[in-house]
């Protein structure tokens, strides 16, 4: 039974998990699909059902200013609180039924350690619709030394992010066609991105580390107005030092007529980015970019270099200081908080 529960006077439940809120009556799910009014709470029908486990650089998720190639244990369950037409792991996250191997969180920790992993990511679905297996996961994992990751659409409450506060190190949260209303609900089925810009802050204030992605889309969610809106927003929020990473999309699931995201339109993108200010945008899911580098903002050194999804070469040392400038770059690689 999950404490994300809010009961109604007229006997229905409201699941505080993510941002819709679904009002369930007793045995109706949620708009995730595994999240259920079983007798006036809410049931994780997913609980220590893991569907779907590798192990990935933190890079991919992509994490680049923590603990560079370290070994993260990622898994996800079936269900989300999206319905993106374009999602790459659709067979999962559009289950909308519990699937999986049974596994404990303690054997879940377990593999990880015996993987060599240093962490473990939430991730291939939206993490929040499964909230309490993670937190149970997590808790375990932080008290023998693991870092925990949430790769997450930021459609988190306040509520479920007071349980992430028990062992959340790191998210990355992912905004999707620059963050358009109009995006939001055509392809995503959600009313508007503008809850993710309050979970980012409220990570933000409990201590987590944020990453932010942009899946930028083409066509129909490459507008540059809107990035400029999504980056003015962010830069209010976050300062000008996070890492901002544009995404190339890939045609998937329901959007196989569409093409991938020119280098050119995510080089707009980037340029947007640093002509507003922020020290550190890059480009992801193109390979052999030097715009997936770390530079030093003051004087242009190469500080951490990239290939792919792994670092290749780290120049700057754990203070955070350029060796070439002795700027302090704001990152601190093996440090949280």
């Amino acid at each position: 039974m999950s404490s994300l529960s809010i009961r109604n006077t007229d006997g229905s439940v409201t699941c505080s998990a993510c941002r819709r809120y679904c009002r369930l009556k007793d045995g109706q799910h949620g708009f995730c699909g595994i999240r259920m009014n079983q007798g006036g709470h809410i049931g994780l029908l997913t609980y220590g059902l893991p569907f779907g486990m590798h192990v990935d650089p933190i890079e991919k998720k992509p994490v680049l200013h923590k603990f560079p190639n370290y070994r993260v244990l990622s898994f996800g369950t079936t269900g989300c609180n999206y319905a993106c037409k374009y999602c790459q792991n659709w067979d999962m996250s559009q289950h909308r039924q519990p699937d999986g191997e049974r596994m404990s969180p303690e054997e879940i920790v377990d593999l990880a350690l015996s993987a060599g992993c240093q962490g473990i990511a939430y991730t291939y679905s939206e993490p929040t619709v499964f909230v309490e297996f993670a937190h149970d996961v997590g808790v375990l994992a932080r008290k023998r030394g693991l870092v925990n990751i949430f790769v997450t659409n930021g459609y988190e409450t306040e509520e479920s992010l007071d349980m992430c506060r028990d062992f959340l190190d790191l998210m990355t949260v992912d905004f999707k066609g620059n963050a358009s209303d109009r995006f939001y609900r055509k392809y995503i089925s959600v009313a508007s991105a503008d809850p993710i810009f309050d979970t980012i802050s409220l990570a933000m204030d409990k201590g987590i580390h944020v990453e932010v992605t942009d899946l930028v889309v083409p066509e129909v969610g490459d507008s540059i107005d809107d990035a400029r809106k999504m980056l003015e927003r962010l830069l209010d929020i976050m300062g000008e030092w996070f890492p901002m990473s544009f995404l190339r999309f890939h045609p998937d699931y329901k959007m196989m007529d569409y093409g991938d995201t020119p280098l050119s339109t995510l080089v707009r993108h980037f340029e947007l980015a640093r002509e507003m200010g922020i020290k550190y945008p890059y480009v992801g899911n193109v390979f052999g970019s030097d715009l997936e580098n770390t530079h030093c903002p003051s004087c242009g050194t190469l500080l951490i270099e990239r290939s792919g999804f792994y670092t290749s070469s780290v120049r700057l040392p754990d203070n955070g200081i350029c060796p070439s400038c002795h700027s302090d770059t704001g990152i601190r690689l093996h440090q949280m908080g």
